[in-house]
Order: C-alpha cells, then sequence, then structure tokens
C-alpha cells in the first residue's frame, strides 16, 4: 500500500483556494533543535517540512527552540534543544506549555496550525480544532492512548504510514503523509564500496541491533553502528550490547552528526533494519534510499509501505532470509532506488502532499 493522501472527512470546512498564499504555524516538539544536530527523527522532519512550505512560497512561522536553524520565521519557544542542555535544573513541561500558550496567543496571525506535539496542545486548542492539523509521529499502541483520543474527539489528524493507525481506527484520520528528505546532491560514482553493513538509529530493545550483529557475522560482512543510547536504554546497552560490539567485525561510531551518517550510508553494502515493533515510518530507511543505498528491512510496522521488495530493499521474515539477503541486495540497481526516493519521499513532495491538506481544511481568519 503507498503513502499518500486520504479524502479529508466529509463535511469539512474547505475555505481556502487552491494555489493561494498560506499563513503556516507549524509547531514542533522542545526537545531537539530543528534539525537536531545529532539523532532525532520528528524535529528532523519538522525542519524539512518547513524550509519545503517557504520554497513553495508560503508564510510558515516555526515554533521551535532557539537553536533551531530555517527559512521559515522562527518563534523562539525555548533558548535551548531539552535534550543537549546540560542544565540540572529543566522542566519539558513547563517549556513547552510556555510555547503552547503563545501559539494561542497568536493563533489569529495563521491559515493553519500544524502540530507535531502528540496531544500535548488538546486541551488548549479545543475551540478552534477545525483550524488545526496534527502530524502524530510515534507509535499508537499504548494502553493510555485511546482515552485521549476518545476526550478530544474532534482533531484532525494525519499519520505517518497507514500502519500507524492500526491501535486507533477510530480516530479522525483525514491523511496519510510520508515523511521527506531533501535532495542532496547525487550519490559519488561508486556508492557501496566501502562493503559494510549500516546500522543507524537508536540503540533499544525494539531496534534488534543485536540482530544486525549476528546478520553481519554470518554473512561474514563488517558492520558499523552509528547510534545513540538514550539514558533510559543504558543499562540494555550495557548488558546486551556493549559485549557484543567487542566482536571484530563490529565498529560502534555512536552519534553522527548529518553529513557523516549519510556518507556512511552511502559507502554500506546495504543499510539493515532489523526492528522488532511496530515502527511509524522508519526515517532511516529513506534517508539510506536518498544515497542510493539499498535496505534489508523486517516485514514489520511500515516497513512494507515504504520499502518496495525487490526495488528499493529485501524485506526479511527472520534472520536466515536476512543473511541471504545480504548476498542478493548487491544486484538491486541504485540508481533506481535513488530515483525512488526522489519520486515519493522527497521533502518537496511531502510539502505539497501538505499542502493538499491544509488547502482543504484551512479556515482564514483575515
Amino acid at each position: 500500500m503507498s503513502l499518500g493522501i486520504d479524502s479529508v472527512t466529509e463535511g469539512r470546512h474547505s475555505g481556502q483556494p487552491a494555489g493561494s498564499r498560506l499563513r503556516i504555524a507549524q509547531v514542533a516538539p522542545l526537545y531537539e533543535s530543528v534539525p537536531p544536530p545529532l539523532y532525532g527523527g520528528t524535529e528532523r522532519v519538522v525542519a524539512y517540512l518547513a524550509d519545503a512550505l517557504v520554497d513553495l512560497g508560503h508564510d510558515v512561522t516555526l515554533f521551535a527552540s532557539g537553536d533551531s536553524r530555517t527559512r521559515a520565521a522562527l518563534c523562539v519557544g525555548r533558548a535551548k534543544a531539552l535534550r543537549l542542555d546540560e542544565s540540572p535544573l529543566k522542566s519539558d513541561v513547563a517549556s513547552h506549555f510556555a510555547m503552547l500558550h503563545e501559539v494561542r496567543r497568536r493563533a489569529d496571525e495563521f491559515d493553519i496550525l500544524h502540530f507535531h506535539t502528540d496531544f500535548l496542545h488538546f486541551p488548549l486548542f479545543a475551540d478552534m480544532a477545525s483550524r488545526t492539523v496534527t502530524t502524530l509521529h510515534g507509535r499508537l499502541d499504548l494502553p493510555d492512548l485511546p482515552a485521549i483520543f476518545r476526550a478530544w474527539p474532534e482533531y484532525p489528524l494525519i499519520s505517518i504510514s497507514d500502519n500507524q493507525r492500526r491501535p486507533l481506527r477510530e480516530a479522525k484520520w483525514i491523511a496519510t503523509v510520508a515523511h521527506g528528505l531533501p535532495v542532496v546532491a547525487p550519490p559519488a560514482p561508486a556508492p557501496g564500496s566501502g562493503g559494510y553493513l549500516a546500522f543507524v538509529g537508536r540503540v533499544a530493545p525494539e531496534k534488534r541491533v543485536d540482530r544486525a550483529i549476528r546478520i553481519a557475522g554470518r554473512a561474514g560482512l563488517p558492520l558499523k553502528i552509528a547510534a545513540k543510547v538514550d539514558a533510559a536504554d543504558e543499562r540494555y546497552f550495557n548488558k546486551m550490547i556493549e559485549p557484543l560490539i567487542d566482536e571484530p567485525h563490529v565498529e560502534f561510531l555512536g552519534e553522527l552528526g548529518e553529513p557523516a551518517k549519510l556518507a556512511l550510508l552511502e559507502g554500506a553494502h546495504a543499510l539493515v533494519f532489523p526492528i522488532d515493533w511496530p515502527e511509524p515510518f522508519g526515517l532511516v530507511m529513506i534517508e539510506a534510499m536518498s544515497r542510493g543505498t539499498p535496505v534489508i528491512a523486517w516485514k514489520c510496522g511500515s516497513v512494507p509501505e515504504v520499502i518496495e521488495d525487490g526495488v528499493t530493499g529485501l524485506i526479511v521474515a527472520d534472520e536466515d532470509a536476512a543473511v541471504l539477503a545480504c548476498s542478493r541486495v548487491g544486484a538491486l540497481d541504485r540508481r533506481r532506488i535513488r530515483d525512488e526516493f526522489e519520486k515519493r519521499f522527497s521533502a518537496p513532495v511531502m510539502a505539497r502532499h501538505y499542502v493538499d491538506v491544509y488547502e482543504r481544511i484551512a479556515q482564514p481568519v483575515r
């Protein structure tokens, strides 16, 4: 099933003429700068979306941390993003509510308010929910979530994959919009020449870096791991993963900035994506595709919507199949993979899909 735009809920207001200049508020979380200097998913997507909307001629204001970099107008919600702020005294709740208060104060300046803050804004904007869209970036199978969406059913929601919606099928979904990345310079003349597998992301039980290590060892290939370890996962890393990265075929690089990460992916024989959870999207899959690098991914969560089996990667169900895929994936056409990325997962494509949604539901307040 391809990722795209659903029809907007029947009976919604459609007051914005197609092709008009929109005044758009993008409201980002404050955990990372927009974009993050190292690991980060939601804030990275918001950065690319805001810039692409500006490039399309729209008037965009980004509510985010002060260390963000954007072509939109920046409204500072907190001087420094929370995760890399070493201050021992900080409150993520206070920071977010202060920013949301400012969004509320300025709400009449915008045709549409686009939130990326999960459901934190729901109590504050319920009287103007029809002027908002909320993109949900995380997993939705948590037992406490249905009550939230029953309490505030009026919010139009956007999913990042169709699979993400499964636990909350009755919520007010109006579209599925795939993530997108900027189109940068094409890969080097000999991409994949590093002859290694890459794992990029977080070290966490559901990401299964242990699988990646075993697969690479059995396939006789080096594995380069570019990953962050959250405080919540330090015990898991120390007990389960640290002993494995001492194996001779493994190189642990830690968190990488964007240029180094893309260079790592470009040189890889393949990205290994051995997840064990309902991945809502999996940004690293399209990061690999942007460099022409194929993906070996588990059939889980959004994977079948993002990866076209036999074209942009190989979808597997177990470690034996993944090891076999390591010997087969080199036959995939890396130029075709890059072309598929540009066609389906570039930032301009993502921005145009969002504009389609905005134009159907925006309510001008001039």
